[in-house]
């Protein structure tokens, strides 16, 4: 009898690690969670509520002009004030002040625009989110989630990476609308363009005219700062 070894590449190897911990990670409840923001709201993943998870779970509160995230379940956070039509721009910085303090894989953190019937069931929003080891992911959620770059995203020079692990990181992230294309820049680099096409129609966004805020995965925690949304 002969037997085979297949051999992956060390990379590869860390990638299956990451994700295999990605699926089997629970997310935990932060002590004192909830939303003490004035006027904002919150509603975390379906997959995180079909677990039993809470929003109480997840803590948004401000700090100076800041926004202090920890999370607890992914959720998305938004003010029903900020809303954008047309071609814009969305933009804010992101500082994970302790990168992976409250896991041991990296956990993106990100925009998201085009948000409609949120609070429901039936909401929508697609979102643009870096990761402090170099990748970002561009996802959105409509009837189900759907995917613009690949199920856990992908690497790109102009995503900063964290020195290691307790180490800040900071990301400006900005999300565009520019006549039939939607783009993602990170740090001032556009990492991807991608048609409004494949983010509007069945299955997916209502349109990419909507409320926009703030997405983090679970079990991470990060400040923000300069939310804000500009026309051409």
């Amino acid at each position: 009898m002969r037997f085979s070894t297949l051999v992956l590449p060390a990379a590869a190897l860390i990638s299956l690690a990451c994700t295999s911990k990605a699926q089997n990670e629970s997310s935990r409840e932060v002590a004192g969670g909830g939303i003490s923001v004035p006027g904002w709201s919150g509603q975390i993943d379906p997959g995180e509520a079909r677990r039993g998870g809470l929003l109480t779970g997840a803590k948004l509160a401000k700090e100076g002009d800041k926004l202090h995230v920890t999370t607890g379940p992914a959720v998305a956070y938004w003010s029903a004030a900020n809303t954008a039509s047309g071609d814009y721009t969305v933009k804010a910085s992101f500082t994970e002040p302790k990168y992976m303090n409250l896991n041991d894989h990296p956990h993106p953190y990100g925009i998201f625009i085009g948000g409609n019937d949120m609070g429901t069931a039936n909401e929508s929003y697609l979102y643009c989110a870096a990761y402090g080891n170099g990748n970002f992911i561009v996802r959105g959620f409509g009837p189900a989630p759907f995917q613009l770059n690949g199920g856990h995203g992908e690497a790109n020079a102009a995503v900063h990476k964290a020195a290691a692990p307790g180490s800040p990181v900071t990301q400006d992230i900005a999300v565009s609308v520019k006549g039939d294309k939607v783009q993602c820049a990170i740090n001032g680099t556009v990492v991807g363009t991608y048609d409004k096409s494949a983010v509007v129609g069945a299955g997916k966004l209502k349109s990419t005219d909507g409320v926009y805020g703030i997405r983090f995965s679970h079990n991470t925690e990060g400040t923000v700062s300069g939310l804000a949304a500009t026309k051409p």
